[in-house]
């Protein structure tokens, strides 16, 4: 399983968590409270990181990412009674899918490491500067990647290499059959590969272009 290229939401996703909550669940509190805030908490709590993670993994860049996943949770805030208990991840993921599409729509495919990078220096614990390089490269590799895979493999690989969510939750989310999951992540799999050699070679004949 893919772990070491796509890290967590760096330290000021903790900031756009924050705002998820208090944006939409506090202000409904004012007004009138609610037994469903403590759920969207929760919600929030749980899910977040999982979602702002795997908008990346479906293209929507890092400077566009926070906006993103509290765009998914204001849906979900919306929508909340009609969310099944135990169908939270399943309902946000499908609202993250429909997000960054529309993210991808818009153009929104400009990659954005600084800030990330800067973050991590920041850090106590911050790596030093060839180990950043080697973490951007590989990051900015994944990207590009997944940006070149087919829409329907990249889902499954994503939730399954990245997220290391389980083939039978998959299906579930996704709604697809057992064998067609197993099916898609081969091919996944193998489209991973593929495009990966090509452009490391080309990366290694010095193709400037995709």
């Amino acid at each position: 399983m893919i772990s070491a290229t796509r890290s967590g939401p760096p330290p000021r996703a903790e900031v756009a968590r924050d705002a998820a909550v208090t944006a939409h669940a506090e202000r409904t509190e004012r007004v009138a409270p609610s037994p469903s805030a403590e759920r969207y908490r929760a919600l929030v709590d749980a899910h977040f990181d999982f979602i702002w993670r795997s908008l990346r993994g479906l293209g929507v860049p890092a400077g566009s990412a926070d906006d993103a996943a509290q765009h998914v949770f204001l849906i979900a805030h919306q929508k909340l009674g009609e969310i099944a208990p135990g169908r939270e991840r399943s309902f946000l993921f499908g609202t993250a899918l429909g997000v960054a599409a529309n993210a991808r729509r818009a153009g929104a495919r400009r990659r954005e490491f600084c800030d990330d990078d800067a973050m991590a220096v920041a850090a106590d614990d911050a790596p030093n500067p060839e180990q950043l390089m080697e973490m951007k490269q590989a990051r900015a590799l994944l990207d590009e990647v997944l940006d070149a895979m087919e829409e329907d493999v990249r889902v499954v690989f994503v939730l399954f290499e990245l997220e290391g969510v389980p083939t039978e939750e998959i299906a579930v989310m996704l709604e697809l059959a057992k064998g067609t999951v197993a099916s898609r992540l081969r091919r996944a799999r193998e489209e991973f590969r593929a495009i990966a050699r090509r452009i490391q070679a080309r990366a290694l004949h010095g193709g400037g272009n995709r």
